[in-house]
């Protein structure tokens, strides 16, 4: 049996190339139409220069030790009040220790008797432990009494670990180890002068030359036969002039 090619039968008639539609010119007019369609992303959000940054929250837990400069003589009395002004504002999540830095010295009355007080190691300075943010920032600098923190361009400035262990950390005191001696508390500095009020040198005016507090024992010169003649006595036998 003859097979009928299409080409050459009547009833299979040529292709109109004019509708012939390459698929490359239908891609391209659809992707053109929709993109053309597609909506327009949308503007970035305007940024407010006034705005606070974001804080990050692993900072901002930090704590650390500052300090903060007080009215001279009333570091007692300013660490209370700030450590009240911390509870009523319930911000005590914020603040940890506020320390007046001080140590036992003792002293000795006209007759001898000892007795031991607190000397302050940084008079007209507290210590605090807390968190800087804007509203601690602002309740420690609106607390009577309170200056400003130390550091430097107005910006507070954290204790050194060296100062930390100085003034507010205590070595401790092993089984077998000796507690520290209680120093005296002389008043008197090298280079003052003083004159001496009992015994063999009584009236006799010399420097002060060294200062042992651990001893309560001072050495004075006085002169003596025309010669200086250092004479160690006990800082209550001498008197300021």
């Amino acid at each position: 049996m003859n097979q009928v090619d299409p080409s050459e039968d009547p009833q299979f008639p040529e292709p109109d190339e004019s509708l012939v539609i390459e698929s490359s010119d239908v891609s391209e007019g659809d992707s053109e139409e929709a993109t053309a369609s597609a909506p327009a992303p949308p503007p970035p959000a305007p940024v407010d220069p006034a705005a606070k940054p974001k804080v990050d929250t692993e900072v901002e837990a930090k704590m650390d030790w500052y300090i903060l400069k007080v009215a001279f003589n009333r570091e007692d009395s300013i660490a209370d009040a700030l450590r009240k002004r911390v509870k009523m504002e319930g911000m005590a999540e914020h603040f940890g220790e506020i320390v007046v830095p001080s140590e036992d010295v003792a002293t000795f009355n006209r007759d001898g008797k000892r007795r031991v007080s607190k000397r302050k190691l940084l008079p007209g300075y507290i210590m605090v432990n807390m968190r800087i943010n804007d509203d601690t920032w602002f309740l420690v600098r609106e607390t009577g009494g309170i200056s400003d923190f130390t550091g430097a361009a107005g910006k507070p400035m954290p204790m050194e670990p060296s100062d930390i262990e100085r003034f507010i950390n205590k070595p401790e005191v092993g089984e077998d180890e000796e507690e520290a001696p209680i120093k005296i508390g002389i008043p008197f500095k090298v280079g003052d002068r003083v004159r001496v009020k009992e015994g063999n040198f009584e009236n006799q005016e010399g420097d002060v030359d060294t200062v042992d507090e651990a001893n309560g024992r001072i050495t004075v010169i006085i002169n003596i036969f025309g010669r200086s003649v250092p004479m160690e006595l006990d800082h209550w036998q001498v008197e300021p002039l």
